[in-house]
Protein backbone atom coordinates (compact mmCIF):
# COMPACT_ATOMS: atom_id res chain seq x y z
CA UNK A 1 0.00 0.00 0.00
CA UNK A 2 1.54 3.39 -0.64
CA UNK A 3 1.91 6.06 1.38
CA UNK A 4 -0.98 8.07 -0.54
CA UNK A 5 -3.73 5.32 0.06
CA UNK A 6 -1.92 5.55 3.79
CA UNK A 7 -2.86 8.82 4.66
CA UNK A 8 -6.44 8.87 2.90
CA UNK A 9 -7.20 5.67 4.67
CA UNK A 10 -6.26 7.54 7.83
CA UNK A 11 -7.93 10.94 7.59
CA UNK A 12 -11.26 8.83 6.21
CA UNK A 13 -10.80 6.62 9.21
CA UNK A 14 -10.21 9.66 11.89
CA UNK A 15 -12.84 12.01 10.61
CA UNK A 16 -15.08 8.40 10.91
CA UNK A 17 -14.03 7.60 14.11
CA UNK A 18 -14.18 11.08 16.16
CA UNK A 19 -18.06 11.86 14.16
CA UNK A 20 -19.35 8.44 15.66
CA UNK A 21 -17.44 9.24 19.23
CA UNK A 22 -19.06 12.56 19.06
CA UNK A 23 -22.41 11.64 17.99
CA UNK A 24 -22.64 8.53 20.48
CA UNK A 25 -21.82 10.98 23.25
CA UNK A 26 -24.49 13.70 22.06
CA UNK A 27 -26.68 10.64 21.86
CA UNK A 28 -25.74 8.85 26.04
CA UNK A 29 -26.70 12.98 27.32
CA UNK A 30 -29.60 12.82 25.78
CA UNK A 31 -31.24 9.31 26.31
CA UNK A 32 -29.75 8.86 29.88
CA UNK A 33 -32.33 7.48 31.32
CA UNK A 34 -33.19 4.97 28.44
CA UNK A 35 -30.04 3.17 27.06
CA UNK A 36 -31.82 1.05 24.75
CA UNK A 37 -32.67 3.94 23.12
CA UNK A 38 -29.40 5.76 22.95
CA UNK A 39 -27.87 2.57 21.76
CA UNK A 40 -30.60 1.82 18.77
CA UNK A 41 -29.71 5.72 17.85
CA UNK A 42 -26.25 5.33 18.01
CA UNK A 43 -26.33 2.00 15.71
CA UNK A 44 -28.56 3.80 12.84
CA UNK A 45 -26.23 6.82 13.22
CA UNK A 46 -23.14 4.53 12.36
CA UNK A 47 -24.85 2.73 9.77
CA UNK A 48 -26.18 6.31 8.00
CA UNK A 49 -22.71 7.38 8.41
CA UNK A 50 -20.68 3.98 7.17
CA UNK A 51 -23.27 4.28 4.18
CA UNK A 52 -22.57 7.57 3.34
CA UNK A 53 -18.49 6.69 3.13
CA UNK A 54 -18.77 3.31 1.49
CA UNK A 55 -22.13 4.34 -1.56
CA UNK A 56 -21.32 8.39 -2.15
CA UNK A 57 -18.61 10.21 -4.21
CA UNK A 58 -17.03 11.88 -1.38
CA UNK A 59 -13.04 11.84 -2.80
CA UNK A 60 -11.42 12.58 -6.19
CA UNK A 61 -9.21 9.17 -7.30
CA UNK A 62 -6.43 11.91 -7.54
CA UNK A 63 -3.75 11.94 -4.87
CA UNK A 64 -2.84 16.04 -4.35
CA UNK A 65 -2.28 17.54 -0.87
CA UNK A 66 -2.39 21.55 -0.42
CA UNK A 67 1.13 23.12 -0.30
CA UNK A 68 2.40 24.40 3.27
CA UNK A 69 2.09 27.84 2.31
CA UNK A 70 -1.86 27.34 2.38
CA UNK A 71 -1.70 25.30 5.71
CA UNK A 72 0.59 27.41 7.85
CA UNK A 73 -2.58 30.12 7.42
CA UNK A 74 -4.66 28.00 9.46
CA UNK A 75 -2.92 28.79 13.52
CA UNK A 76 -2.60 32.03 11.76
CA UNK A 77 -6.21 32.88 11.62
CA UNK A 78 -6.61 30.71 14.79
CA UNK A 79 -4.65 32.84 16.94
CA UNK A 80 -5.98 35.76 15.33
CA UNK A 81 -9.10 35.29 15.87
CA UNK A 82 -8.58 34.11 19.33
CA UNK A 83 -6.68 37.35 20.67
CA UNK A 84 -9.66 39.44 19.30
CA UNK A 85 -11.93 36.89 21.24
CA UNK A 86 -9.87 37.37 24.23
CA UNK A 87 -8.86 41.07 24.57
CA UNK A 88 -12.05 42.87 22.99
CA UNK A 89 -15.81 42.36 23.73
CA UNK A 90 -16.02 41.39 20.19
CA UNK A 91 -17.18 37.37 21.47
CA UNK A 92 -16.16 34.58 19.75
CA UNK A 93 -18.66 34.59 16.23
CA UNK A 94 -18.06 38.49 16.03
CA UNK A 95 -14.16 37.81 15.93
CA UNK A 96 -14.47 34.59 13.68
CA UNK A 97 -16.70 37.27 11.45
CA UNK A 98 -14.46 39.84 11.34
CA UNK A 99 -11.26 37.79 10.76
CA UNK A 100 -13.57 35.55 8.28
CA UNK A 101 -14.40 38.65 6.44
CA UNK A 102 -11.13 40.22 6.11
CA UNK A 103 -9.78 37.19 4.44
CA UNK A 104 -12.38 36.87 1.97
CA UNK A 105 -11.08 40.33 0.50
CA UNK A 106 -7.24 39.12 0.46
CA UNK A 107 -7.57 37.39 -3.29
CA UNK A 108 -8.87 41.44 -4.40
CA UNK A 109 -5.21 42.17 -3.40
CA UNK A 110 -4.07 40.22 -7.01
CA UNK A 111 -6.55 38.37 -8.87
CA UNK A 112 -4.42 35.92 -10.99
CA UNK A 113 -2.92 34.67 -7.71
CA UNK A 114 -3.88 30.87 -7.05
CA UNK A 115 -2.06 31.09 -4.10
CA UNK A 116 -4.23 34.46 -2.56
CA UNK A 117 -7.08 32.34 -3.82
CA UNK A 118 -6.62 29.38 -1.30
CA UNK A 119 -6.17 31.73 1.49
CA UNK A 120 -9.57 32.60 2.98
CA UNK A 121 -10.88 29.03 3.34
CA UNK A 122 -7.55 27.97 5.04
CA UNK A 123 -7.70 31.33 7.58
CA UNK A 124 -11.64 30.53 7.98
CA UNK A 125 -10.57 26.56 9.20
CA UNK A 126 -8.08 28.54 11.60
CA UNK A 127 -11.43 30.67 12.56
CA UNK A 128 -13.16 28.21 13.82
CA UNK A 129 -9.88 26.71 16.29
CA UNK A 130 -9.63 30.33 17.43
CA UNK A 131 -13.13 30.75 18.10
CA UNK A 132 -13.40 27.69 20.68
CA UNK A 133 -14.46 28.40 24.19
CA UNK A 134 -11.94 29.73 26.96
CA UNK A 135 -12.95 26.24 28.84
CA UNK A 136 -11.31 24.05 26.22
CA UNK A 137 -8.98 26.37 24.66
CA UNK A 138 -7.67 27.47 27.87
CA UNK A 139 -3.67 29.16 26.03
CA UNK A 140 -2.56 30.83 23.28
CA UNK A 141 -0.17 27.27 23.41
CA UNK A 142 -3.35 25.29 23.02
CA UNK A 143 -4.49 27.71 20.29
CA UNK A 144 -1.58 27.06 18.59
CA UNK A 145 -1.08 23.60 18.76
CA UNK A 146 -4.59 22.83 17.60
CA UNK A 147 -4.55 25.53 14.31
CA UNK A 148 -1.15 23.62 14.00
CA UNK A 149 -3.01 20.14 13.75
CA UNK A 150 -6.04 21.40 11.90
CA UNK A 151 -3.53 22.54 9.45
CA UNK A 152 -1.91 19.51 8.73
CA UNK A 153 -5.70 17.89 8.77
CA UNK A 154 -6.41 20.55 5.84
CA UNK A 155 -3.28 20.01 4.02
CA UNK A 156 -3.81 15.90 4.17
CA UNK A 157 -7.25 16.47 3.26
CA UNK A 158 -7.68 18.68 0.18
CA UNK A 159 -9.26 15.74 -2.70
CA UNK A 160 -11.25 14.34 0.72
CA UNK A 161 -14.93 15.10 1.66
CA UNK A 162 -15.30 16.90 -1.58
CA UNK A 163 -18.65 18.87 -1.62
CA UNK A 164 -19.32 17.94 1.56
CA UNK A 165 -20.29 20.87 3.90
CA UNK A 166 -18.24 21.30 7.22
CA UNK A 167 -14.82 19.95 5.93
CA UNK A 168 -13.32 23.16 7.38
CA UNK A 169 -14.97 23.04 10.64
CA UNK A 170 -14.51 19.49 11.08
CA UNK A 171 -10.84 19.62 10.21
CA UNK A 172 -10.55 22.70 13.18
CA UNK A 173 -12.77 20.30 15.19
CA UNK A 174 -10.24 17.28 14.87
CA UNK A 175 -7.29 19.87 15.58
CA UNK A 176 -9.16 20.94 18.41
CA UNK A 177 -10.20 17.48 20.00
CA UNK A 178 -7.18 15.66 19.71
CA UNK A 179 -5.00 18.78 21.25
CA UNK A 180 -7.95 18.39 24.21
CA UNK A 181 -7.12 14.95 24.48
CA UNK A 182 -3.56 15.05 24.78
CA UNK A 183 -3.75 17.83 27.61
CA UNK A 184 -6.82 15.97 29.39
CA UNK A 185 -4.38 12.62 29.78
CA UNK A 186 -0.99 14.29 30.10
Amino acid sequence: MNINKVVRLFMIVSVLFIQIVFLAAIAKNNYETNNFTAILSIFFVTLIILFGYKYLDLHHQEYTYEKFSVAIWVPIGAIICHVLFLYTDFGSVLSAGIVGTLASFLPYLNRKSSYLQKLPSAIYCGVFVGMSSTEITPSLGFVISAGVLAGIFLLLSKNLFVGVGGKLGTMAFLGVFIVYLFSYFS
